[in-house]
Formats: C-alpha cells, structure tokens, sequence
C-alpha cells in the first residue's frame, strides 16, 4: 500500500493517507485538519488521486488527532474507528479544546466500530493490523503493514523519544510495556511513522531510543 503524509497546523500533527493502488480505496488516519484550508487540501488530493475513502481511522483521540472526524465523516460518508477506552476522550472535544486553549467550536467523535489489538483493517487488497498500545491513552492503537513494512504508532513511539503520559489517562509504565511487548516485537527494518515528526524505524528505536 503507499502512504502520504500530511503535516497539519494542530500542534504539527501527522495525517496518514493509506491507499491501495489497484482498487483506489483508502485510509485516513488522525485526521488534523482544523480549518477551511486544510479540508480542501484533503479533499483536493483525494480528488487529484481518484481516491474512495473507507475507513477513517484514530490511532487515540486526543483533540489534535481527531479534530478533522466530524468534517470527514459527514462529506464521504464513512464511519470513525477507534478503540473503545477512548470513549470518554471523543466526548470531551470541547474540553480538550479549552485545556490547550484552542479556539473555537468543536464536535463530539463518535465511535462508529471498535478496533482492538488484532483486528483487521482491510483496504481495498491491502490490510492494516491493529496493535493496542495503552498509555499515551487508555486506548492508543497502532497500525501494522506486514506486507508493506511500516507501522503508524500514533503517540506511543517517537524518534528518540515516547508519548507523554501526564495528560488523563496516561501512564509511563504501561507506554513503556506497550512500547516492548507491542512494538519493538516487530521487525527492526519496520518504518514507524508517528503522530507528529519524521519517521524511524524499530531498529533505530532499539539502539537508540534512551526511553528504552
């Protein structure tokens, strides 16, 4: 499957667009996009690829990663997943919002279907795996690609770094054992593409990583 990544103004959240080529469905993952602007760079490259959106997909729902749900869901018609321990998150948008001081008025998120630790995400002839990795969230998932090679971890794991764990329903030892047991289990040639920054990979994690 290819990926495209999108960088939006919402504390430089990282949006995944996962697509099969062959049949032009596709994924949309954290979507950040907060403003006019930003949908109609969605939508345009939706549109210039001759993409069908199916899944709309949270690795976690904090505000910065869920923010672009409501706008997704109403224009293609397809439903939110996410995993059910992040209930209490979507229902907070509006407080959210308020403790990082952003403005303006913003949507509940839904759960339409919920992901847990391995299910399956098809799309179109490709298939996303889901990894559950509590404790940037009580509900944080990642997203594996076997065949493709890479894994959308969302905020669990970063370059040289880890999610925080001081926001509610954070916690250091359970991010930690998630990281081990949930991640770095993969191969180290696998591309880890988190909710904000570049990409690594688990074998430069491993070495690197003075987290773990």
């Amino acid at each position: 499957m290819k990926i495209h990544i999108f960088n939006f103004s919402l504390f430089g959240i990282n949006t995944y667009v996962v697509s099969d080529p062959d049949t032009r469905q596709c994924a949309i993952i954290d979507p950040g996009m907060i403003d006019r602007e930003e949908e109609r760079v969605m939508d345009d490259f939706l549109k210039r690829n001759n993409l069908k959106v199916t899944n709309i997909i949270n690795t976690h729902l904090h505000i910065d990663h869920a923010v672009g749900d409501s706008y997704l869901k109403n224009k293609y018609g397809v439903p939110v997943s996410a995993n059910a321990l992040d209930l209490p998150l979507g229902d907070r948008m509006q407080q959210q919002a308020a403790m990082f001081g952003i403005q303006g008025a913003f949507d509940e998120v839904v759960i339409d279907s919920f992901l847990n630790d391995g299910d399956v995400v098809n799309i179109g002839n490709g298939s996303l795996l889901v990894i559950q990795v509590p404790g940037h969230s009580q509900g944080s998932i990642a997203l594996y690609d076997q065949k493709d090679g890479f894994v959308i971890v969302g905020d669990a794991l970063f370059q040289g770094s880890i999610g925080r764990t001081d926001l509610p329903g954070g916690d250091f030892d359970t991010l930690i054992s998630s990281i081990k047991n949930g991640l770095l289990s993969l191969p180290d040639s696998t591309v880890v593409y988190p909710g904000h920054g570049a990409p690594t990979t688990i074998g430069d994690e491993k070495k690197y990583n003075p987290f773990l």
